[in-house]
């Protein structure tokens, strides 16, 4: 299945850039996103004619994401008060959601989707280093500090 690209999508390629993908994922995935469109004749002209219109959107993005994490850079680090066992051990873990809520409060917008953690959710009390996917070209470090509560 070929498409065409409406935005720039991370290991696949830029916007307007006349791709070949897999049918299940143009069509569950890129299609429904509106990350894409089919590589057909009307389509091509279709987005030759919005093609100023989508790089200023696309530029507009970049530019907020950023700001955002400039914004995150300021932040220093943010600390998260839970639970925990004599031994460091948390009662449950950190995930996501968590981290998220810590970053909103403490005054920068984040979604909890932007969060990467590839080693899983945090069960020990300790400082880490998580990033923060929030544009497929911008990518900030926080550091998260959990601690007793």
């Amino acid at each position: 299945m070929e498409v065409i690209l409406l935005e720039k999508v991370r290991n696949l390629g830029a916007l307007g850039e006349k791709v070949k993908v897999r049918s299940g994922y143009g069509r569950n995935y890129l299609l429904p996103r509106g990350m894409a469109v089919m590589a057909t004749k009307e389509n091509i002209e279709k987005f030759e004619a919005r093609r100023a219109e989508l790089e200023q959107a696309a530029a507009a993005a970049l530019a907020a994401a950023q700001a955002r994490a400039a914004k995150l850079a300021e932040l220093g680090a943010v600390t998260i008060a839970h639970n925990a066992g004599d031994e460091g051990k948390l009662f449950g873990s950190i995930g996501t959601a968590d981290i998220a809520a810590a970053v909103n409060q403490a005054g920068v917008e984040v979604k909890r989707q932007e969060i990467a953690m590839p080693e899983g959710p945090i069960r020990q009390i300790g400082e880490y280093e998580i990033d923060l996917n929030l544009h497929t070209d911008v990518t900030q470090a926080i550091k998260v500090v959990v601690v007793a509560a």
